[in-house]
């Protein structure tokens, strides 16, 4: 979700553009283009209804691609007009032109199926450039700004394709969101520090002694540890806010958004353990911890779908 939607792959592992510009195949590149990234949870996994999961695909593709202009290290020296151009292609999907674009194009008719209005869109775009301008944050409540622009527009998106248009599921939906989010902040904190930006708010890191100068000599010390134990309460409790999410929306999205959930939770477990050394050592998902995400997912949630769900849940960890 988000900033940190995913990890791309290996240049060699780069998407292609499609062959032609036919509505189904630009529907598989947005696919392609999101399997491409390494990510803690599923995104549009077969949980999610079949009638639903490409405009899954394609909502993610289009942030999946902003996020890369603001940080894959292929855009440097271009990436402000990168932004500005995929939000051009933006505006004239919605009121211009046909796009010729294959992620708009898919784009292009899930917003016209789903009737998905533009800010979501804008505010996705104006967190990417954020990260062109801001470097660093100085509170809580200035990372949360962050993400209410660049992770929390996803959510809401989400509960749109999936048909909840209800206002008071956004609240859940914007901790959920935000919790992912920050919790990829902090997986990726040494990785950030290489691309010139410190997400963890520095009052944090003042009042627990930590130093920037930490984080680029990758050391570890008891004041990391305390920090990092800090940090994973702290988003574990947004996590928390945003659990009866799951839980109050149906089979189409019930077991996706349990993903991410426990996907959320995992990685935090796993930035728990690293403590003292989040610096030297980044956490990463492995497929172990993916098959015991999906499996907790599922009993947690595979109750809306009934006996299809542990038939599901095999072949995702089959796959």
């Amino acid at each position: 979700m988000i900033h940190r939607i995913g990890d791309r792959k290996a240049h060699a592992q780069a998407v292609p553009l499609p062959p032609s510009l036919e509505l189904e195949a630009c529907y598989r590149y947005c696919e392609a283009l999101c399997r491409a990234h390494h990510h803690n949870f599923p995104v549009a996994s077969i949980f999610t209804r079949s009638t639903l999961r490409k405009h899954v695909f394609a909502m993610f593709a289009f942030a999946r691609a902003a996020d890369d202009f603001a940080d894959e290290a292929s855009y440097e020296g271009r990436r402000a007009s990168e932004l500005d151009r995929w939000e051009e292609l933006l505006h004239e999907t919605y009121y211009g032109r046909p796009p010729e674009h294959p992620v708009f194009i898919a784009l292009a008719d899930t917003i016209k199926r789903f009737s998905l209005p533009i800010i979501e869109f804008t505010q996705l775009v104006s967190g990417f450039r954020t990260d062109l301008e801001a470097r660093r944050y100085a509170t809580w409540s200035d990372l949360r700004s962050y993400a209410r622009q660049a992770a929390e527009p996803v959510g809401h998106l989400l509960l749109y394709i999936g048909g909840y248009r209800a206002p008071e599921l956004h609240a859940y939906s914007d901790d959920l969101s935000s919790g992912l989010a920050i919790a990829r902040l902090i997986q990726d904190m040494p990785a950030d520090w290489e691309r010139g930006r410190v997400y963890i708010p520095a009052e944090d890191l003042r009042h627990f002694g930590v130093t920037e100068a930490d984080i680029a000599s990758r050391r570890a010390s008891p004041q990391v540890g305390a920090l990092v134990r800090y940090l994973v309460a702290r988003t574990r409790a947004l996590l928390e806010r945003g659990r009866p999410l799951a839980e109050l929306v149906s089979a189409d999205l019930a077991v996706e958004l349990a993903l991410m959930w426990h996907g959320g939770n995992r990685i935090l477990d796993k930035i728990a353990d690293a403590g003292p050394d989040l610096f030297r050592h980044r956490p990463r998902i492995n497929a172990a911890d993916k098959a015991l995400v999906v499996m907790r997912a599922v009993a947690w949630r595979g109750e809306t779908l009934g006996p299809r769900a542990v038939d599901l849940a095999r072949r995702t960890l089959g796959a």
